[in-house]
Formats: C-alpha cells, sequence, structure tokens
C-alpha cells in the first residue's frame, strides 16, 4: 500500500520567559519581518520533538530540556506556501543563549504578544501553549 502525501509536517516551539514569550523576526517570506514562534519543516527520519528542539536551536541558540505537545494545527490556509500541519510544543529552556540564526532576522524575548502582529496562527498556538502551563503550574 502507497501513502498518499497531501501536506506538510512542521513544529512550533512555545517558550515563556517572565511575562514573555520568545519569538523570531523572520528573514524570509511568507510574513518576511514579522514575528513568529520558533519552528519549522520536520525532515525525512526526523521525530517531530527532534526537529522542534534542532528548530529552536538553529533559529535562537536555545538549548531545551523539556518538551510537552500543546496542540496539532491543521487548518488548511494556515500556510499562504500550501497545506502544513503543525505541531507545537510547550517547552523550557535557560533563555542566556538567545541569539538569532538560521531564518531568523532578529529573535526576543516579546512580552506584548497579545497585542503583537504575528505570523501564521502563532497567536492561537501561543494561546493554547499559555494555557496548558497554567493548568501544568496548578496542578
Amino acid at each position: 500500500m502507497s501513502l498518499r502525501y497531501n501536506c506538510a509536517l512542521t513544529v512550533d516551539c512555545v517558550v515563556f520567559s517572565g511575562n514573555g514569550v520568545v519569538l523570531i523576526r523572520r528573514k524570509n517570506p511568507p510574513f518576511k519581518g514579522e514575528y513568529a514562534l520558533p519552528g519549522g519543516f520536520v525532515d525525512e527520519g526526523e521525530t517531530a520533538e527532534a526537529a522542534c528542539i534542532r528548530e529552536a536551536n538553529e533559529e535562537t541558540g536555545l538549548k531545551i530540556s523539556e518538551l510537552t505537545m500543546s496542540g496539532v494545527y491543521s487548518d488548511p490556509g494556515r500556510d499562504p506556501r500550501g497545506r502544513t500541519v503543525s505541531i507545537a510544543f510547550l517547552a523550557r529552556a535557560d533563555i542566556s543563549t538567545l541569539q538569532a540564526g538560521d531564518d531568523a532576522a532578529e529573535v526576543e524575548v516579546v512580552e506584548n504578544w497579545k497585542n503583537a502582529k504575528l505570523a501564521f496562527d502563532h497567536r492561537q498556538i501561543i494561546s493554547d501553549a499559555y494555557e496548558l502551563m497554567q493548568m501544568l503550574e496548578r496542578l
């Protein structure tokens, strides 16, 4: 049986620091210059978790210490380049190593993320991860 592929698998990494979240400014289209979560495409033979750790490191310099899946985002129109499904992870990291790289023109902790212009569906992804983080802290 052969499988039919109709979408690409991506990951997004949500790292909170204080009242802010780690965001990059995209170096490339789509949404060039806009804030986005670190993330990207899962490579062939790579797990989603490994892709999240790799992408976060390549774009922000962060070394992720733990991951918790926070959601799956599959709206067919979420990426103007074509159909993508993203697995989002809530992550912990020491942000002292924060440094833009790879597809990131800049990286910073953005405290006003609720009002910032964000690429893709990243506002929803951050909001969902924030709710999950608050729930986990109450346990």
